[in-house]
């Protein structure tokens, strides 16, 4: 039987929790992640326990909210679900050695044609923790800004079919209280967005911040 804690709203944290790793097996190999098999020792006990998981490179996201409080969203076709769904510039954190706002600010000139002056953190998050190690950093981005024709990322496949469009941010979070947007992290982007506007988005984290909850970066 669970049992509550007297815990202050402004106490609750996820934490870090390190288990013995007994064994691990890469059960099949991917184009961009791995399936791992993973044997974990719970407790001193010697409790094992077996996993099977995607061990992920992680991602970024940026929401991109202008001076009229529209956000820019992007539009695209996402083969596993069948639907072109409305999300915001994101990317995997492919490249080794990218400080993780700079692969923000290179996704927001490949996928949507931006710069931008101005980049705060607005949440990290595990996507589903119980199948998968991703982990993605949200970022808010102002001060943007069209980048010339001629310096464009040439985009491919179904990236090359992606639509732009500035959506007033109340407009779309009420598409997400519909169930009309359904990417998670437009979802939480949104959300999140909405709740730092509240504060004159003051609250934000540093854009620099280490991203050390991601298991591939923590103690770098």
């Amino acid at each position: 039987m669970s049992k509550d804690h007297n815990v202050q709203s402004q106490q609750i944290s996820d934490e870090l929790s390190p288990r013995t790793l007994v064994a691990r097996e890469t059960v099949y190999e991917g184009r961009i992640w791995n399936v791992l098999h993973d044997s974990v020792e719970l407790s001193d006990e010697g409790a094992v326990i077996e996993r099977d998981y995607i061990e992920h490179p992680g991602a970024v996201t940026v929401l991109v909210i202008d001076e009229s409080e529209r956000v820019l969203m992007v539009n695209q076709y996402r083969h596993p679900v069948g639907m072109r769904l409305w999300e915001l510039p994101a990317g995997l954190l492919d490249i080794a050695g990218e400080p993780p706002l700079d692969a923000a600010k290179r996704e927001l000139w490949e996928e949507a044609d931006r710069t931008a002056q101005q980049w705060s953190i607005l949440t990290d998050v595990f996507l589903s923790p119980g199948s998968s190690s991703e982990a993605v950093r949200i970022y808010l981005a102002r001060g943007v800004e069209l980048v010339p024709e001629d310096h464009r990322h040439t985009r491919t496949d179904e990236e090359a079919e992606m639509i732009t469009e500035w959506v007033p941010l109340d407009e779309a979070i009420a598409q997400v209280l519909a169930g009309k947007i359904h990417n998670p992290t437009a979802v939480i982007g949104l959300l999140a967005a909405n709740a730092a506007r509240a504060t004159g988005y003051a609250t934000l984290r540093d854009a620099e911040e280490p991203f050390d909850v991601h298991p591939g970066l923590r103690n770098q």
